[in-house]
């Protein structure tokens, strides 16, 4: 991802990555009727694959567990159908990444899946 994104202080916020990536719906509006249509697939597509495929495994395991990230992702997944829940997974995933990446935190998952914004030596 580091190789793939460069400097990630060149996107200003986390869904600039995620369209990079391809993991936001297409939009197809007029007439101020939005409407959303698949993932656009721009991008790396071995890396949007390895965010995906990392998703559907933390999906798998999500049912065991019970920290904020994995209750989201076991509401979303019974929402949806368990690929557009992969995808928003990978999706929240890039923008995490994002995150780690550009103010060089530490992530931690018993905070909501907030970064801590501490430096690293």
């Amino acid at each position: 991802m580091v190789a793939d994104l460069g400097d990630a202080r060149q996107f200003r916020r986390g869904r600039e990555v995620s369209a990079f990536l391809g993991l936001t719906p297409r939009q197809h509006s007029s007439g101020g009727k939005e409407r959303l249509l698949g993932i656009s697939r721009q991008g790396d597509r071995y890396l949007r694959t390895l965010l995906i495929h990392g998703a559907r495994a933390a999906l798998r395991t999500a049912r065991n567990k019970a920290d904020p990230r994995s209750r989201w992702a076991c509401s979303v997944s019974q929402r949806r159908h368990t690929n557009i829940a992969a995808v928003a997974l990978a999706n929240k995933n890039a923008r995490i990444a994002w995150a780690l990446l550009n103010r060089g935190g530490i992530y931690d998952s018993e905070h909501d899946y907030r970064v801590a914004a501490t430096q690293l030596l």
